[in-house]
């Protein structure tokens, strides 16, 4: 063991291969990088390739709803819509989503506010079945 001196001059031992100098510790250790094997890039687990192309629906944080033609997205799932439209709430509810829409046209969302994107084919709205017990509750009180 070696000796440091330290802030304040005092000294302290130093513990064998650590200190200044090529120990090879740090971030990643010191052998064979800090991610993954054999250089094999992360998938995403979203598959929004297929949805290129096609009329998607997006929720964004704060309620707006938008839809419109899908044209491009990046690992960040900012999103480039064309064709797009906003859904307009309702004047005496702000939480209620009327079918009432205006045009935005080309637009992109930042990834950080996008909540939840959808095809717009092949996809029905079903009643909360977690309002109906709610509602029964309310009534009998």
């Amino acid at each position: 063991m070696s000796s440091a001196t330290g802030r304040g001059g005092e000294t302290r031992p130093q513990k064998a291969g650590r200190g200044r100098g090529g120990g090879g510790g740090g971030r990643g250790g010191g052998r064979g990088g800090g991610r993954g094997g054999g250089g094999s890039k992360k998938e995403s687990i979203l598959e929004l390739a297929k949805l290129v192309d096609s009329s998607v629906r997006v929720k964004c944080l704060g309620g707006r709803e938008l839809r419109g033609a899908l044209r491009g997205y990046d690992e960040l799932v900012n999103l480039v819509l064309d064709d797009c439209e906003e859904f307009l709430r309702d004047p005496e509810d702000p939480e209620q989503v009327t079918n009432q829409t205006r045009k935005l046209g080309l637009v992109v969302i930042r990834g950080t506010q996008v909540s939840l994107v959808s095809p717009e084919e092949g996809t029905e709205e079903i009643a909360n079945p977690f309002l109906g017990g709610a509602e029964e509750e309310e009534m009998e009180g």
